[in-house]
């Protein structure tokens, strides 16, 4: 047994070189505190805690109590809302827990197509969101890499489904949440807005507000807001809802307690307290001025980095960024996203395949590459620093049948990352 607990910790540490050493433009990564994985790493990992607070079904769970609600209580401020449910374990149970309390199997949803930037859970046929609703999907147009409102319009008027959702994991534009809304109303749908992606930047006043549009907004607890991996269900007000939901025993419900009540007992069981308590200390961060301060850096780095690809004759779909990542289609280049990221991965360069709108290629090989910058400005990359970045990508990009040239480019990392220290008191301690 010791042998193999030590070997499961030697990688582990491993892997913290691996991010130590590596450029980290994953669009959906981050680096959280130590302190936020101080929390996840205790002994509230031990205490199962089904309900919610002061409505529990085991006992002992006073402390847990405390701490949930310490973390709704920050997510409250954050966004200034009424309501949170902070025990999502992802954001797809968050969404889950919203399509269960909203809407029946067979009913018809809207969302972005997934090979135009949208996500699984919008309604994709390898989804639950896609096998149990007739999905429907809305585009970019072609011409300007936005999303088509009027093509959205025109298929919500005719086809009216029972649910709309913005939000997408590849699109880097800002997104028009009042005129979703009005739409939706003209037929009655629900809004649910998923702003996983781009959650830290609207905390931070620099993206459209969806709480003033939608009527329930859903996020991941990682990525823009830096937090441990998790989810979270949100509403500005509670409200009666106007669709005549009922629960399971036939009663109407606010949209709060049906919510609740999708999430556990309808597709969670007990919620993760030491991820809650990770969860309540990353809020507290985002409360924090230095926060807004690491928000407007991110928008700076993707518009720094977007322009400098646009300068290398790179071309990115929409033409730059809004918000924190970029998708750049590589046709021009004679590349596919699957060859650019290999080759940049043995550079120590790290970021992910992607289809672009109208792909030709199968999602296993694409047409395109999604960066993001949230990692590496938590590192503290600036625009200067911004600047060698996209030059180490482009020339790896340049030569990705090159070795000799891409090994050169692998050193170059490794020496630039240590000017940029990652947990540098960080070691995990082995079996002894």
């Amino acid at each position: 047994m010791k042998e193999n607990v030590n070997h499961i910790f030697n990688l582990v540490n491993k892997e913290l070189e691996r991010q130590r050493n590596s450029i980290e433009l994953i669009a959906s990564e981050n680096f959280t505190s130590l302190q936020v994985m101080q929390a996840m790493g205790t002994v509230l990992t031990n205490k199962y805690a089904e309900g919610y607070p002061g409505k529990r079904y085991y006992g002992g769970c006073e402390v847990v109590d405390e701490i949930e609600t310490i973390a709704i209580q920050n997510l409250k401020k954050i966004f200034n809302i009424n309501w949170a449910n902070v025990q999502p374990h992802s954001g797809s149970q968050a969404n889950a827990a919203v399509f269960l309390s909203c809407i029946k199997p067979g009913d018809k949803i809207l969302g972005l197509d997934l090979t135009m930037g949208g996500h699984l859970t919008h309604g994709s046929p390898a989804n639950f969101s896609g096998k149990n609703h007739q999905a429907l999907f809305y585009g970019l147009n072609r011409d300007t890499g936005l999303v088509d409102y009027q093509m959205l319009e025109q298929t919500a008027l005719q086809q009216k489904p029972k649910m709309i959702i913005c939000g997408g994991s590849a699109y880097s534009r800002d997104w028009d949440y009042k005129l979703i809304r009005e739409i939706a109303d003209k037929i009655g749908a629900v809004v649910l807005a998923d702003i996983a992606h781009t959650a830290g930047l609207i905390a931070s006043g620099l993206l459209n507000d969806p709480f003033e549009h939608c009527h329930i907004v859903t996020s991941t607890t990682h990525k823009t807001l830096r937090g441990p991996r998790g989810g979270v269900i949100m509403l500005r007000h509670d409200f009666e809802n106007p669709w005549g939901i009922k629960d399971n025993k036939g009663q109407l419900r606010t949209m709060s307690q049906l919510l609740d009540l999708a999430l556990f007992p309808g597709v969670q069981g007990g919620p993760l307290e030491h991820v809650i308590a990770a969860k309540a200390i990353a809020f507290e961060e985002v409360l924090q001025n230095d926060f807004k301060v690491y928000s407007n850096q991110i928008i700076s780095n993707a518009q720094t980095m977007s322009g400098a690809f646009t300068e290398r004759g790179y071309n990115l779909i929409s033409g730059g960024t809004d918000n924190h990542l970029m998708l750049v289609d590589l046709r021009n280049k004679n590349l596919t996203g699957k060859k650019a990221q290999e080759a940049l991965e043995k550079a120590n360069i790290t970021l992910n395949k992607n289809t672009i709108p109208f792909d030709d290629k199968s999602p296993f090989i694409t047409s395109g590459i999604r960066l993001g910058v949230p990692a590496i400005t938590t590192r503290g990359l600036k625009e200067m620093e911004i600047l060698k970045v996209v030059d180490l990508v482009d020339r790896v990009l340049t030569n990705a049948d090159n070795e000799t040239e891409i090994k050169l480019v692998r050193k170059e990392v490794l020496s630039f990352m240590q000017e940029f220290p990652l947990y540098p008191e960080l070691y995990f301690r082995q079996f002894s």
